[in-house]
């Protein structure tokens, strides 16, 4: 079972899209479910959903280990024809996973009490960001 999820972000951050991929598992038995974004500027991550200062810390942290390309500090990096964020947003998304593989059972993710799944924008703007899943049963 296979589907194509449209993640709406309003830039720079992170996006919980857990609920939206547990309606689509409901009902499904147990198995594998995988999921990959289809862009190379953003990424997945599961995460605390207790807190939402965590998504703005690690939002935070990897703006100042990757600032823009007009941070004296990134002068050297070439690849800025769509602005400033455009090649640190490719830096942050390869360096961290684009895709999840997350154990299903009974047709709910094997998550734990406080992890939600998140889309991480890089890009300043926001964007439509596609993560395709793929659900396979034992």
């Amino acid at each position: 079972m296979q589907t194509l999820f449209h993640i709406d972000t309003r830039g720079p951050g992170l996006t919980e899209f857990t609920m939206t991929v547990a309606r689509w598992l409901h009902g499904q038995g147990d198995g594998l479910l995988t999921l990959l974004v289809q862009h190379t500027s953003a990424s997945l991550l599961i995460q605390e959903n207790a807190d939402p200062e965590v998504q703005t810390d690690l939002n935070a942290y990897f703006a100042r280990l990757v600032p823009p390309t007009t941070d004296p500090s990134m002068s050297y990096l070439t690849h800025t024809y769509e602005g400033p964020d455009d090649m640190p947003a490719h830096i942050k998304a390869a360096m961290l996973p684009v895709s999840l593989s997350i154990p299903v059972t009974a047709g709910r993710m094997v998550l734990g009490t406080w992890q939600g799944i998140y889309l991480f924008e890089h890009r300043n703007r926001p964007h439509q960001r596609k993560v395709a899943a793929h659900f396979r049963p034992d």
